[in-house]
C-alpha cells in the first residue's frame, strides 16, 4: 500500500515516529515491518508477544521498566506483537496510561489481526495502518522466483494450490513450501492440504462471528465427517477464539463431544454446539 509505504519512508526519515497500530491478516509482514522501523531508527528496543504474556502484570513490569528507564541512544520503541489478546478491562487500559505517561521519550508499535478488539482510547492514541497483503497473483509470482532460486522442480498447479490454500498468509505459503520440498521436488499432499484449509477457514468464521447459516452450509459442503477431529481442533484454537468467554466455550466444546458419541445426526449435534458458541461471542 502506497500510503502505509510512504507515511513510513516520512517516519524514517525525520526520525519522528508516532505510536504506530498495524492490523491485517496473519503473515502478511505486519511484525517485520515493525522490526524494520526499529532497526532503520536504531532505536533500543522491547518486543513482547502479547499472546505469550497477554496479563496485567506484563503492562505493570516489563513495559513500565523499559519504558521509564535511561537509554543509550534518542528513541525507545516498544513493539508489542499480537495485542489483542491483551485483555480490554486490564491489560490494555494499564497499557493505555502507560503510552500517556512516556509519551515524551517512548513510542510503541502495536499489531494485531482484529482491531476492533484494540480499545478505542488506545487506537485514538495510534496511527493505525491496515496491512493489506499483495494480490494473489503476485504471491505466485514471488513464490515461484523462491523455487526457482532454490533450485526446486514444480508442477504449476501445485504451486497454484499451495498459494491458494495459504493466502493471504505469506508466512503460511512460504513455509508450505518448505516443508512439502522433498529432494529438489515440490511434492504436496493435496488431501491433506485441503483438509487443512477448511479447518482453518472455519475457525476464522467462527472468529469473525459469521451467521449460523452460513457456517451450516460451509460444513454441509465440505464433506468433512469428522466431528470428533473438529470437536478437539475448536479445543486446541480455543484462546483465539475468544480468552474472555474461554471457560464457557470450553463447556460448551466438553457437551458438544459428550453428545457426539451418544446422538444418531453428529452433524446437528455439532452445529447446536455452534450455535451455543456464537452466542457466548455476541
Amino acid at each position: 500500500d502506497n500510503t502505509v509505504r510512504t507515511k513510513i519512508q516520512e517516519y524514517l526519515n525525520t526520525g519522528k515516529l508516532q505510536n504506530l497500530l498495524l492490523f491485517g491478516p496473519a503473515g502478511t509482514g505486519k511484525t517485520s515491518l515493525a522490526k524494520l522501523i526499529v532497526d532503520q531508527l536504531g532505536a533500543d528496543h522491547l518486543y513482547i508477544n502479547a499472546s505469550d504474556e497477554r496479563n496485567i502484570d506484563l503492562v505493570r513490569d516489563k513495559l513500565k521498566n523499559f519504558a521509564s528507564s535511561v537509554g543509550f541512544k534518542p528513541n525507545k520503541i516498544v513493539i508489542l506483537d499480537e495485542a489483542d489478546y491483551l485483555n480490554v478491562n486490564s491489560a490494555q487500559p494499564a497499557l493505555r496510561n502507560l503510552m500517556e505517561t512516556f509519551s515524551a521519550h517512548c513510542r510503541f508499535i502495536l499489531t494485531c489481526n482484529y482491531v476492533e478488539k484494540i480499545i478505542a482510547p488506545i487506537q485514538s492514541r495510534c496511527q493505525t495502518y491496515k496491512i493489506i497483503p499483495p494480490s494473489k497473483k503476485d504471491v505466485a509470482v514471488h513464490a515461484k522466483y523462491i523455487l526457482e532460486e532454490e533450485n526446486i522442480s514444480f508442477d504449476l498447479d501445485d504451486l497454484a494450490l499451495v498459494v491458494t490454500a495459504g493466502y493471504p498468509d505469506l508466512r503460511k505459503v512460504i513455509n508450505d513450501l518448505q516443508r512439502q520440498a522433498i529432494d529438489g521436488q515440490l511434492k504436496i499432499d493435496k488431501d491433506g492440504m485441503l483438509h487443512n484449509e477448511f479447518k482453518l477457514q472455519f475457525l476464522d468464521m467462527i472468529k469473525q462471528g459469521v451467521d449460523l447459516r452460513t457456517i451450516r452450509k460451509f460444513v454441509a459442503d465440505s464433506n468433512f465427517t469428522d466431528y470428533t477431529e473438529l470437536y478437539r481442533f475448536l479445543y486446541d484454537e480455543v484462546e483465539n477464539i475468544s480468552v474472555e468467554k474461554l471457560p464457557e466455550i470450553i463447556v460448551d466444546i466438553s457437551n458438544g463431544s459428550y453428545q457426539d458419541v451418544l446422538v444418531v445426526d453428529k452433524e446437528i449435534n455439532f452445529m447446536a454446539t455452534i450455535s451455543n458458541i456464537l452466542r457466548r461471542l455476541q
